[in-house]
């Protein structure tokens, strides 16, 4: 799929804030409402635009503890990997993972109430793994950052 200016600019607009109306997006990208509507319709339909959310502020919630999870498997073998990767993806603790390359095969990153609740998590995802050969967890002590957004080209 091409992109053009208009395509990039929509898409900025959108992931600063998804709430705007077809008519307030038109205004800001300089385009018709209709125009705008069938971009992002189309947009939508490549799956380019895969979802919109609400982010929450978890911590305004309830207690959070965000960790990153270094995870080194025993064997380099693709059906433990993938059965690692369902696992991991199935766990709602589990907020993002990454299969990378390196010294660790395997980034997660997770968000649980309390220590305990991390300790639920390791028993039942990670020691539970008959590939698991050993994990590192690093505690968070404060989100200086969050960003769901993709950096665009300039627009």
């Amino acid at each position: 799929m091409h992109f053009d200016r208009l395509d990039l600019r929509i898409l900025d607009c959108l992931q600063n804030d998804s709430s705007l109306t077809n008519h307030e997006l038109a205004n800001r990208v300089g385009i018709s409402p209709s125009a705008s509507l069938k971009r992002v319709r189309r947009l939508r339909e490549n799956g380019v635009i895969e979802r919109e959310v609400v982010l929450l502020a978890p911590e305004k919630l309830f207690p959070t503890l965000h960790m990153v999870v270094e995870v080194i498997m025993e064997r380099d073998h693709k059906p433990l990997y993938q059965e690692f990767i369902r696992i991991a993806v199935a766990a709602p603790e589990v907020k993002q993972c990454y299969q990378v390359t390196g010294e660790v095969d395997f980034v997660l990153i997770v968000m649980v109430a309390d220590m305990n609740a991390y300790d639920q998590f390791c028993d039942r995802v990670l020691y539970s793994h008959p590939n698991m050969k050993k994990f590192r967890t690093l505690i968070s002590r404060k989100r200086n950052k969050f960003d769901t957004s993709v950096t665009l080209p300039a627009v």
